[in-house]
Order: C-alpha cells, then sequence, then structure tokens
C-alpha cells in the first residue's frame, strides 16, 4: 500500500528548483508526481519519481538534502463530491491528513490520482480500501503514470 516519495529541501531563491530537474535528468529520472510547499526561507519538494534509490543517489551526490516519506496514492473518482467522499470517511474515522497533491491518471478519464501523506497511513490505506477506494500500489504507479 505504501508508495516512497522523495522530499527534497531547498533555499527558497531562484534557480533551485531547475538544479534538483538537472540532476534528475542527468540520471535518466523521470519525474511522476510532484508538489512544490515553500515558505520564506525554505522549500520543499516532493517527488514520485520512476527509480527513487537512482534519484535519492544523484540527489544526494549533488549536495543536496533528501529525505524520504511513505505516502498513499488513492483513485479519486474525477467528478463534484469525489475528493469529498474520501475527505468524509477519514473524517468520520478521525484520520488526519498532513497533505496531499494530486496528478492525473491517463489509464481513465474518470479517475483522478491523489498522493496522501497521513498520521496513521496503514489504517488510512485499510479504511479507504474497505470503503471502496482504490489503493494503487507502489509498483503499479509507474506504470500508470506514464
Amino acid at each position: 500500500m505504501r508508495l516512497e516519495q522523495i522530499s527534497v529541501f531547498l533555499e527558497n531563491k531562484s534557480g533551485r528548483i531547475a538544479d534538483v530537474t538537472a540532476v534528475l535528468a542527468q540520471a535518466g529520472i523521470n519525474i511522476r508526481a510532484l508538489s512544490l510547499a515553500d515558505t520564506s526561507d525554505f522549500g520543499i519538494l516532493r517527488l514520485i519519481v520512476d527509480n527513487t534509490p537512482k534519484a535519492e543517489a544523484a540527489l544526494k551526490k549533488n549536495q543536496l538534502t533528501v529525505g524520504k516519506t511513505d505516502v498513499v496514492a488513492v483513485e479519486v473518482e474525477d467528478q463534484p463530491g469525489g475528493l469529498h467522499r474520501i475527505m468524509d470517511i477519514l473524517c468520520k474515522a478521525d484520520i488526519n491528513v498532513e497533505y496531499m497533491y494530486a496528478c492525473i491518471n491517463p489509464d481513465t478519464r474518470d479517475k483522478a490520482v491523489m498522493i496522501f501523506r497521513f498520521e496513521e497511513l496503514e489504517a488510512a490505506a485499510r479504511l479507504l480500501e474497505k470503503n471502496g477506494i482504490g489503493i494503487i500500489q507502489g509498483d503499479r504507479i509507474n506504470t500508470l503514470l506514464k
């Protein structure tokens, strides 16, 4: 149920994201999904890539601060209320969402993919599956998001 996400910690200044994308491009890493959060001093670039170990090694070799986090990829009905259905299930079970971001699902036009970081990852994934919400397995995400 888990999916590895890379987090890259960056100074909040011009060119830092380009530094990361250059390293990944030179290493032959394909970015599948991403999110950027920032403050006045730094940013966190969260990435789902096609080869996490290779990406992590390339980024660290280039003196970038990298962390790994487990997240869950969830299929969301691409219609009004699709995300609310998931949020309502989580709310009723008192499960906290730390953050989330979305990407498209080229396999189907009626579902999107949301990447979630939960306070209680396994409990959230089990609850969603029990309620008929599709969880995308880590090994499938690379073929799905091509």
